[in-house]
């Protein structure tokens, strides 16, 4: 395995399908090909600017287009059937519109985190990527008793897991246990957290608004979760500190049941 260039690596992907491709698709696809030894931290989101960065700054010299929301191809596709493309004055107003909410983690398990004033507040992109402590994350969050959300907060001053590690210890101690967060911070390669960087729109405020009143709420008659969270979220990982602990636990079970059969 080599690591050929993230835009080599797109184009060496896209050339083999005949459609359009979501770029998450393109960068399981890069991992499945063994294209790159190295993925970095969020290989999705990598593609995503490769491809967006070549679209706007190469224009028609691009050897990819953008057929719809996420979704790209070649500019010529390998049939020679000549790919239909979105108008170039919409490719580039999307390229420098930047999405509010960088990261979502969705209804974590609190009992994964080992609480104290700056818990490890983890999360991957997907199994067997790298981990990414949100700890400093900043944005909105939610509390859940199980299903039902009992408390909405903001981490703007106080980071996202020193205002958790307060709940575990204020009025609300004891009361939930998920929490679901919406970052303004997004991922570097290195998987450090990036400083908030947007430029919204309208329409992007009020989708943002409307996804996270539909993640809250869940009222029956939305069909659909929130905008595109899914392609922003990340899954949570387990602080080995946790697992290290239950397992001294269960050495020191295991010790005294020992102990009573001597």
């Amino acid at each position: 395995m080599h690591d050929t260039p993230w835009k080599e690596a797109a184009s060496i992907v896209l050339g083999k399908s005949v459609q359009s491709l979501h770029y998450k698709t393109i960068a399981e696809e890069i991992e499945k090909q063994k294209l790159r030894k190295t993925l970095g931290a969020t290989p999705a989101n990598t593609v995503f600017v490769v491809i967006n960065n070549s679209i706007k700054n190469e224009g028609d010299e691009s050897p990819f287009i953008k057929t719809s929301p996420g979704m790209f191809m070649l500019r010529s596709v390998t049939v020679g059937t000549p790919a239909v493309q979105e108008p170039l004055e919409t490719v580039e107003l999307e390229v420098e519109e930047r999405p509010v909410v960088k990261c979502v983690g969705m209804y974590w398990n609190a009992n994964k985190v080992s609480w104290k004033t700056r818990p490890k507040i983890l999360g991957q992109q997907q199994q067997g990527s790298k981990e990414i402590d949100f700890c400093e994350q900043i944005g909105i969050y939610l509390l859940y008793d199980r299903s039902r959300v009992i408390y909405v907060g903001r981490s703007v001053d106080r980071p996202l897991g020193q205002r958790l590690a307060e709940h575990t210890k204020d009025r609300l101690n004891g009361r939930w246990d998920r929490f679901s967060w919406f970052g303004l911070r997004g991922v570097d390669e290195t998987g450090k957290l990036t400083e908030p960087d947007f430029n919204a729109t309208q329409g992007q405020i009020i989708g943002l608004m409307e996804a996270i009143l539909i993640e809250a709420l869940e009222p029956p008659q939305n069909r659909k979760r929130g905008d595109d969270f899914s392609e922003i979220e990340y899954l949570q990982a387990d602080d080995k500190e946790i697992s290290s602990k239950k397992n001294k636990a269960m050495l020191e079970l295991f010790k005294q049941q020992l102990g009573m059969e001597d």
